[in-house]
């Protein structure tokens, strides 16, 4: 019986559709700046966007070579989006920047069915939950917030705190030695069959693989799990895990 149930979140316990391709999203960006005093046209602030990202992952690259998996904090490009046009931007300033570049490229954002009953089914039953996902804390926790899922979690690892991102094994073993947690104790739960469940595999643990549409395609691709829901029927997982 597992006692900690690890977490993926989007695409496993949020269903998500984003688009940072057009111009009428980056047209929005570039008025989020506008409005900040720092006066973008949409393909300049793009092309920047994506030029201060390229730097902030050599960056890490260099300060983490060990790593094949690099993440970044966005916050450091919107920052460094308004240095370039002579304004300091203040912590408030980014935190509303983040969270409204994430809107504006936001086309849904809910729930998959049957999350809360079984998050709330886990920990009925004693269980341990934990997050650990790829994603930007600036954008992931106002998410998980607005979403009521905060409270359930007894711990939560986002990449971009830790500059490394699922299936590097280090992501994994920083949860493991923050919330002293027992690999024969645990499983990962995730839509992914790469980050997801060869991270799982990398880390010594258990895994639950569950397929949805904005799941990496398999084809060509070897599935390694001990459970697999391949229909997205999240209330399966509680079938599967609290029996087992």
């Amino acid at each position: 019986m597992y006692q900690n149930y690890i977490f993926d979140l989007y695409g496993t316990l949020i269903d998500i559709r984003t688009d940072e391709s057009g111009d009428k999203f980056w047209k929005k960006v570039a008025e989020i700046y506008k409005r900040n005093g720092a006066d973008y046209s949409h393909k300049e602030i793009k092309e920047n966007y994506y030029r201060l990202a390229k730097i902030e992952k050599n960056i890490g690259h260099l300060t983490h070579p060990f790593y094949r998996h690099i993440d970044i904090k966005l916050e450091h490009v919107f920052s460094r989006l308004y240095k370039r046009k002579g304004v300091t931007p203040t912590k408030e300033m980014i935190s509303d920047t983040a969270i409204s570049f994430r809107k504006a490229s936001t086309q849904f954002i809910k729930l998959y069915d049957g999350v809360i009953d079984l998050l709330e089914s886990l920990k009925k039953a004693g269980k341990n939950v934990y997050l650990l996902s790829n994603a930007q804390r600036c954008f992931t926790y106002p998410e998980m917030q607005q979403l009521g899922l905060v409270d359930y979690f007894d711990g939560i690892l986002i990449s971009s705190d830790c500059y490394c991102s699922k299936p590097q094994k280090e992501f994994f073993t920083t949860l493991f030695k923050r919330y002293n947690l027992k690999r024969d104790e645990s499983v990962m739960i995730g839509n992914d069959c790469i980050t997801d469940m060869l991270g799982a595999k990398g880390a010594g643990i258990d895994s639950l693989y569950i397929h949805q549409e904005i799941s990496t395609p398999l084809e060509g691709k070897e599935l390694i799990c001990n459970y697999k829901i391949m229909d997205g029927d999240v209330t399966k997982i509680k079938e599967y895990l609290l029996r087992a």
